[in-house]
């Protein structure tokens, strides 16, 4: 059957055939189309002639709004826990502040002679090879930088002042990745120092250096932070828990700048499941430094039993003590929160808040502590009392009342929930004592309490001979140190932050 066409097509030739797929030609539209929006702005008469409305001219673009300016910062390479640690190894991260060549920045500077000052790339960065002194400097440097700027953020920001910041005094705290040979790191205010050495171990074919490790380097700026907050307490005439309040601090200081870091806290929870007492690097402090010692479980171990009973005044192993209590309150409250929030957050960041808020918690009791010859006890009744202003749920009190008393650090009110696995871990009220007092020494007469201190198995810090002297020969040194006027560099880079500093340290 023959098709009828309704309306005859004009003959197109294929190569136009892409413009009317149908073959129609409608040319001639098509042309004055084009001369039309060709010419828009003719004269008028052509445009009314061709019955075109007169176009407009198009506004000018809008340009897109842009974020205002993020603040100037540096990516450095980092060893998230220490180079035997494989699973995390040396990563990238952000200092979101101004740093210069050095680095260096308004409160810490890093000093090793035929490297520094160290520079920074095209992009501000300081990004180096491993095993390299350029690596190390910047490696301590960002751990360095990284623990005062957590402990000042858990505070809300307020900037804490090193123990010679006084009467105008901006002196940096250098760090010295490459101090010397030997197996050690200490802190020194009278150098107003970190220093970190390096060493071989027996049998190993290349040394150890004790700046890689972010547990040491954590450690020692802990020292250097808490003598800031309280410069009374490293005075070797002051109560053996005195001291070991200072080593347990470098260690939780450790374990605290490990959990602020999320891809840190999501590996240990992998890792253990989300149970913190399972064999884990966070609660294995310095493991490399430990094995060259001998020690395959670390230098220390944070997830510990040790009780008041079964120490002597030895402030390193009293120092455990004081360290396991704070790691059992942290798996204590994690799990807790983990319970009560596992619909809404995943559990890496709800540990990672959990630590960030003991730590803030435990920072506030240490400073309310009395500024000689803290004990144990003052620093657990000032956490309980922190906790209750700041409307904590009533079942964090009950972890650290009970986790001390499991530990023989203050003395037992109450039949404890933990130990008979009567704990509700759903109900923020749960108590198991009376909030009215203060709660007392379990034992006032320990040579923790009584006794002088022995610092024979501290880091290098607690055994300084610098801090083997009076309490009042310490405090002239200190005074001294603060009337030695500003060293930073005033380059203009750091002018302003130097200016804001001066004001904050009257």
């Amino acid at each position: 059957m023959r098709t009828v066409v309704s309306y005859p097509r004009s003959p197109v030739p294929p190569v136009r055939r892409h413009d009317d797929p149908t073959g129609e030609d409608f040319g001639n539209v098509r042309q004055a189309s084009r001369t039309a929006v060709r010419d828009p702005l003719g004269p008028a008469e052509a445009v009314e002639a061709a019955g075109i409305p007169r176009a407009m001219p198009l506004p000018p673009p809008v340009p897109v709004p842009k974020p205002f300016p993020v603040p100037l910062g540096s990516r450095f390479f980092i060893w998230k826990q220490d180079p035997s640690v494989g699973a995390l190894g040396r990563r990238l991260v952000f200092i979101p502040s101004l740093v210069v060549n050095g680095p260096r920045d308004a409160r810490i500077d890093t000093s090793l002679v035929g490297t520094t000052p160290v520079s920074r790339n095209a992009d501000g960065d300081f990004l180096f090879p491993a095993d390299t002194s350029e690596g190390d400097c910047a490696h301590t440097f960002a751990v360095v930088r990284e623990t005062l700027t957590m402990f000042e953020r858990v505070r809300g920001g307020v900037t804490i002042a090193w123990a010679w910041n006084v009467g105008g005094n901006t002196d940096v705290l250098t760090a010295y990745p490459r101090a010397g040979v030997t197996a050690n790191a200490f802190y020194s205010r009278g150098q107003k120092a970190l220093k970190f050495f390096f060493f071989t171990p027996s049998g190993a074919p290349e040394p150890l250096f004790t700046c890689r490790s972010l547990d040491i380097v954590a450690h020692e700026s802990g020292h250097a932070i808490l003598d800031g907050l309280k410069s009374g307490w490293l005075g070797i005439n002051n109560p053996p828990q005195t001291g070991g309040l200072h080593e347990s601090f470098g260690d939780l200081a450790a374990i605290f700048l490990a959990l602020a870091q999320l891809d840190q806290a999501d590996a240990l929870i992998a890792m253990t499941k989300a149970d913190l007492h399972q064999k884990n690097f966070l609660a294995a402090l310095a493991e490399q430094f430990g094995a060259a010692l001998g020690r395959p479980a670390g230098l220390r171990n944070a997830d510990n039993d040790l009780k008041l009973s079964q120490v002597s005044n030895e402030v390193h192993e009293i120092s455990q003590i004081f360290t396991g209590a704070i790691y059992d309150i942290l798996a204590d409250i994690f799990r807790y929160e983990r319970i009560r929030q596992s619909k809404t957050k995943d559990p890496a960041l709800v540990l990672m808040e959990v630590s960030q808020h003991l730590c803030g918690l435990l920072l506030n009791a240490l400073i309310r502590a009395p500024d000689t010859g803290a004990l144990y006890v003052d620093v657990v009744n000032q956490m309980l009392k922190v906790s209750k202003e700041q409307n904590d749920p009533q079942i964090y009190r009950t972890f650290i009342y009970e986790r001390f008393a499991l530990r023989e650090v203050v003395a037992t009110e109450a039949p404890l929930a933990i130990a008979r696995g009567a704990v509700d871990w759903r109900d923020a009220a749960f108590a198991s004592r009376k909030e009215e007092a203060d709660l007392l020494a379990a034992d006032l007469q320990h040579p923790s309490v009584t006794g002088s201190q022995d610092r024979s198995g501290c880091c290098g810090t607690m055994q300084s001979p610098e801090y083997a002297r009076d309490q009042k020969t310490l405090d002239a040194e200190l005074k001294k140190l603060a009337e030695e006027g500003v060293t930073v560099p005033d380059a203009a880079v750091l002018a302003d932050e130097v200016a804001g500093l001066q004001r904050t340290f009257k």
